[in-house]
């Protein structure tokens, strides 16, 4: 179908709707002038920004007496967007990212292009299951499924603008943090449901923790970053081995894999690749098996847990931005695409905000409502209970 090319074609399930693209500039685009520097620091040549000399804003390119722009025009030229020519072209017109966000309820898959505005999205609900009260789980399989889902479908969108593949250049993926999953390392086969992050079965084994907290004498908020709760995924992996047999025994086999929601999806997208069982700090972090001040597995909280590091498979933990550590997408539309990074949802928020100086913060209203607020360098532990 002919669509104008200043449209952001976005579908949820199997529904597909028209939606204008946004036409003012969002306030976290950088300025003409930083990305001027960003595209010379990247070697693309010759770069000449055109601004308004009257107001020094990017141009505008009018639209059409439609009120569309021509088709055809490049990305860089709609409405709105600054424009960025080179000697021989726009090098932005032809860039675009994809960003896999697998949330609570819903998965879905952007396009973006490269000034950052979305191009073509789809978004696919999942189950929820709650066998008792208090517990609440994913399937693993529907989660890899939803995400597959949702890659095929925007990129149908996106070629039906006009777009190649071929111009996606990287994807990237952030993921609902804290959510606990267990398979086999040998098969790749999940042996549990996900243990979501808002699960409170684990209410009794968590006082039972406080009280060997206290007993010791330690404060394992002060190496972690959190204090004892819920929320975590330390919790939920105990309470899986004390009562999944089935866990326990592949565990003591020495065969358990354990890790977020990132890394069985990067797994996955890898096509259970072993090379590419990862996870990074702001995932990893959110477990209680991570000590802060080293940003690595710490043998000290896994056997406070009750576990053996010789038993357990643990993800490597990688920057969250590496376009070496995350592998390739092993099939699909995208098969043989970069995976460039990785981050946890709320930390991913902050990151789109610009959130890099201390003091900064950001608000998310979702499934829950997460506030995280940048406090510099060095940890600083509440002494609120915040988690």
């Amino acid at each position: 179908m002919a669509v104008p090319s200043n449209t952001f074609l976005e579908s949820t399930e199997d529904t597909s709707r028209t939606m204008p693209a946004q036409d003012n500039p969002l306030p976290t685009r950088p300025a003409a002038k930083d990305t001027e520097s960003t595209l010379k620091e990247a070697g693309a040549g010759t770069v000449e920004v055109e601004k308004d000399p009257k107001h020094q804003q990017p141009n505008i390119t009018a639209p059409g007496p439609d009120g569309h722009t021509p088709p055809g025009t490049k990305p860089a030229e709609r409405p709105g967007m600054p424009r960025f020519t080179t000697s021989k072209e726009n090098v932005l017109s032809d860039i675009f990212i994809g960003s896999i966000d697998q949330g609570t309820t819903s998965t879905r898959f952007i396009i973006f292009d490269g000034v950052g505005q979305p191009v073509a999205s789809h978004q696919h609900e999942f189950r929820q299951h709650y066998p008792e009260s208090g517990w609440h789980e994913h399937d693993p399989n529907e989660l890899v499924a939803s995400m597959e889902t949702c890659v095929k479908k925007a990129t149908a969108l996106f070629q039906e603008l006009g777009h190649n593949i071929k111009d996606i250049k990287a994807i990237g993926l952030t993921n609902q943090r804290e959510t606990a999953l267990v398979w086999d390392w040998e098969t790749g086969e999940p042996l549990h449901n996900a243990i979501a992050w808002p699960d409170t079965r684990t209410k009794g084994l968590v006082r039972d923790l406080k009280h060997k907290e206290e007993e010791m004498g330690l404060d394992l908020a002060k190496e972690t970053g959190l204090p004892l709760s819920t929320y975590p995924s330390c919790v939920k992996l105990v309470w899986l081995l004390e009562h999944v047999p089935k866990i326990k025994e592949t565990y003591e086999a020495g065969r358990l894999a354990f890790g977020t929601v990132d890394t069985w999806l990067l797994y996955n997208m890898n096509g259970k690749n072993r090379d590419y069982f990862v996870t990074d700090s702001s995932n990893a972090s959110r477990t209680m098996f991570v000590n802060l001040h080293t940003l690595q597995w710490d043998d000290k909280l896994l056997n406070f847990f009750g576990l053996d590091r010789n038993k357990l498979h643990l993800p490597r933990i990688v920057p969250s931005s590496d376009p070496k550590s995350y592998g390739h997408m092993a099939s699909g539309p995208l098969e043989g695409l970069k995976i460039a990074g990785c981050m946890g949802d709320q930390s991913a928020a902050l990151v789109g905000q610009q959130g890099f100086r201390p003091g900064s913060a950001k608000n998310t209203y979702g499934t829950g409502c997460f506030l995280l607020y940048n406090v510099g360098s060095k940890p600083v532990v509440s002494t609120h209970g915040l988690l």
